[in-house]
């Protein structure tokens, strides 16, 4: 008889898992070219030729072999673009995800642990970061402090933090009764200690996904900024900026927009069945 799913060995669930797999693959291939995007940019990003603007990719017949996926309208190399441009995708996703999750699971903790003021307070918190438009109140809040790389990152935590917070309030109120919290009370433990050495160990595979969730959110928030202009600061690489720079051309050249946009598309599609797996896995251990 066949052992039961969340029995097996780590691994093998995890390689049986396809979005874990296929999600996970796809994003170590991002990361590897955000590392080592000054060793694999066959050319500098930044440099620019206006004799060869607009050259088209390898697959056209007057393609330049000096570069695969050809030009944009500054002459710059659009492969070496590329790959510098996930470096700020996963800058964006990463730096928000460290300020909203710590926002959020610091506030749902409080709220779950100890409820009654305090769980009031906090509901009423999110409850009014809810009633707030993300993209309304980033354009503004980017358009006051000057788009940068590092204000998009603080807006964008300070507008995700609402996923983190109700998860981990609910799971701190399912925890908060258990023997092992009331152990650690009876021999005198802090509270500190309870909430973020007993608790939120416990919670880790339920907000492991909210930031699987979270990232992709972020990285489409930031290409959306930048295709608006209120993003990183040109000539900085970043794909949602790169879009918006061939939005002119789509008639003509609409691989400059088919290349940052399938690239976005697939780094999204990465991270979502990256948390859709580890959903699945984490579920599958608890039963």
């Amino acid at each position: 008889m066949a052992a039961p799913a969340y029995r097996r060995p780590l691994l093998y669930r995890v390689l049986g898992n396809t979005g874990v797999t296929l999600g996970g693959l796809v994003l170590l291939a991002a990361v590897a070219m955000a590392l080592f995007a000054p060793w694999l940019a066959p050319q500098d990003p930044y440099a620019q030729d206006l004799t060869a603007r607009v050259l088209p990719p390898f697959w056209h017949d007057r393609a330049d072999p000096a570069h695969l996926l050809g030009t944009d309208h500054l002459g710059r190399d659009y492969l070496s673009r590329l790959i510098y441009g996930a470096r700020v995708s996963l800058a964006v996703g990463l730096g928000v995800i460290l300020v909203s999750g710590t926002i959020g699971i610091t506030l749902g903790l409080a709220a779950g642990y100890f409820g009654g003021t305090v769980d009031m307070i906090v509901s009423f918190v999110v409850t009014t970061r809810l009633s707030l438009p993300i993209v309304l109140v980033a354009l503004a809040a980017v358009a006051l402090a000057g788009a940068s790389l590092s204000t998009l990152i603080a807006v964008l935590g300070l507008l995700l933090w609402d996923r983190f917070a109700v998860v981990s309030r609910a799971a701190a109120q399912s925890l908060r009764s258990r023997d092992f919290v009331k152990g650690m009370r009876a021999i005198g433990a802090g509270h500190l200690r309870i909430l973020f050495l007993e608790l939120l160990p416990n919670m880790r595979g339920a907000l492991i996904v909210v930031m699987t969730l979270e990232v992709a959110n972020a990285i489409l928030l930031e290409a959306a900024l930048s295709f608006l202009g209120l993003g990183v600061r040109a000539p900085m690489a970043s794909w949602g900026l790169m879009i918006a720079e061939g939005r002119e051309n789509i008639l003509f050249d609409p691989w400059l927009i088919a290349l940052p946009g399938g690239l976005l598309c697939a780094l999204v599609l990465a991270v979502n069945l990256l948390g859709d797996g580890l959903r699945d896995l984490t579920g599958g251990k608890a039963k």
